[in-house]
């Protein structure tokens, strides 16, 4: 694919001359993006263009058409009105995990704990931080890729690495206001059947939650209750099809739980508080 502003221009025309020839080349970027079945061309090569010129514009439309996230081509993603930096291999925070975002930020006040177990690249913590001014954040991930982002995103936050409770700092057990969890969920089985982008580009320890998909959601439920200050809440994001199985789960461990939706993103969010 070759990008060429088209024309010449002269001095009498030269800004529509311009205008034209940006036109004709933006309409080549988003043609060809359409025609490897980007959904959003417009909206993909309005970014690309804005980050990208000449010949790395051609290697980064070349690289999104073979199916590369869009967000490893920008170093960046969109959450709840921020640019969470990314790159290749960590999982990608998705639009409909801002409601995760929304319903931790009601349960917590300036001064307040919170720790982002599976935090990926830390979008949920830097959206909390956003949300709620004063707050200590704790941010985990088993996956040194994704900790690295997450201390890029998140600025006096203490980021562990390591397998969920583990690294954690001993001194905040009972001392957390709330924990989020965007763990994997998704059923071992289903992973095939899951988007290109996310299948064949994503830390597939991201993704796999096990056979049910709530393999680690145990893991996270189980210990939870020992790391938070009575009255604090274990705040999850979970799908349609495991909202039963999940709701029972939290309840087993002690937790009075709460479900929200969000119709329009599909998202799905249970918050269960400690008595």
């Amino acid at each position: 694919m070759a990008i060429r502003p088209q024309g010449r221009s002269s001095p009498a025309g030269r800004g529509t001359l311009l205008s034209v020839s940006e036109t004709a080349a933006t309409q080549a970027v988003v043609q060809t993006l359409r025609a490897a079945g980007c959904v959003f061309a417009e909206d993909e090569a309005r970014l690309l263009r804005e980050q990208f010129a000449g010949a790395e514009l051609e290697h980064a439309v070349r690289r999104r058409c073979a199916g590369e996230p869009l967000e490893y081509l920008l170093g960046w993603a969109e959450f709840d009105g921020l640019r969470v930096a990314v790159r290749p291999g960590v999982f990608v925070p998705r639009r409909r995990t801002e409601l995760l975002a929304r319903v931790a930020a009601r349960l917590l006040q300036s001064g307040d704990t919170v720790l982002d177990m599976c935090c990926g690249a830390g979008a949920v913590a830097a959206a909390l931080v956003r949300r709620v001014p004063g707050l200590r954040v704790v941010a985990a991930d088993s996956d040194p890729a994704a900790t690295a982002c997450a201390e890029r995103n998140l600025a006096g936050a203490t980021v562990v690495t390591g397998n969920l409770f583990a690294p954690v700092p001993a001194a905040l057990r009972g001392r957390i206001a709330v924990i989020t969890a965007n763990a994997p969920y998704v059923p071992t089985d289903a992973i095939a059947l899951m988007p290109a982008e996310a299948r064949d580009h994503e830390a597939r320890a991201a993704l796999d939650g096990g056979p049910d998909g709530l393999e680690v959601h145990r893991r996270i439920a189980a210990a939870a209750p020992d790391w938070l200050m009575p009255g604090g809440a274990l705040v999850v994001e979970s799908s349609n099809a495991q909202q039963r199985a999940h709701v029972e789960l939290l309840r087993h461990n002690g937790f009075v739980v709460a479900e929200h939706r969000d119709d329009e993103s599909g998202a799905m969010v249970l918050a269960g508080r400690l008595p």
